[in-house]
Order: C-alpha cells, then sequence, then structure tokens
C-alpha cells in the first residue's frame, strides 16, 4: 500500500516539472519573439516617403515610393529606396530598421 501511494506523487512531480519547463519556454522564447514580431510589423505601417532604412540585405537608403503590387492574386507592398545613385526595389517585409529605431532590438518606445 505504501508504494503505491509513492508511485502517484511521482507522477505528480514530473507533471509538474513539465509544466514548469513549459512557462519557462513561453517566458524566455515565444512571448519576446511574437513582441519583437508585433514592433517589427508596427514599424512597417509606420513607414513613410523620406525614411532612412535598412535591408536585411544591408542596403542602406532613403525611401523614395511605397506602392501595392497585385502579383498572381497576392497583394505584395514593394518600397523604392534611394541608394547613392541608385534606385533599389525591395518588398517592405525585408525592412529591418528604420531611422536609428531597430525592429528586433532594443527597448519598445515609451
Amino acid at each position: 500500500m505504501l508504494l503505491q501511494t509513492g508511485s502517484g506523487g511521482g507522477l505528480t512531480v514530473l507533471v509538474l516539472q513539465m509544466a514548469a519547463i513549459g512557462l519557462v519556454f513561453y517566458f524566455l522564447i515565444l512571448r519576446p519573439s511574437g513582441q519583437a514580431r508585433k514592433r517589427h510589423a508596427e514599424l512597417l505601417t509606420r513607414l513613410k516617403k523620406g525614411d532612412e532604412v535598412m535591408t536585411s540585405g544591408g542596403l542602406i537608403g532613403r525611401v523614395k515610393d511605397i506602392k501595392e503590387v497585385d502579383t498572381e492574386g497576392l497583394k505584395e507592398v514593394r518600397v523604392t529606396l534611394e541608394t547613392g545613385t541608385a534606385n533599389v526595389v525591395v518588398e517592405r517585409s525585408r525592412i529591418v530598421r528604420v531611422g536609428a529605431s531597430a525592429a528586433v532590438a532594443g527597448p519598445p518606445p515609451t
């Protein structure tokens, strides 16, 4: 009788440990990445002509034009950048930094 009660307690401890690991995973990995994704989306919606931006490929330039393009039934937003003497067209989602505000790192604005 005493052994049966002890084995049931071990299962409870295991379930509590797994729940604790799940909470740590959520608060250290899932929640921060979701917040960063939300900040990046907000950053892209506030994009306007004249903003200085950096793309994920490392191009730095000033926004010249923003167009919504319909390609094969999908709507994409394309941004034309002036980089020195060249004009480059990139997808809006490829922009990682606008001005001095970083999209992924740094504290949120107050």
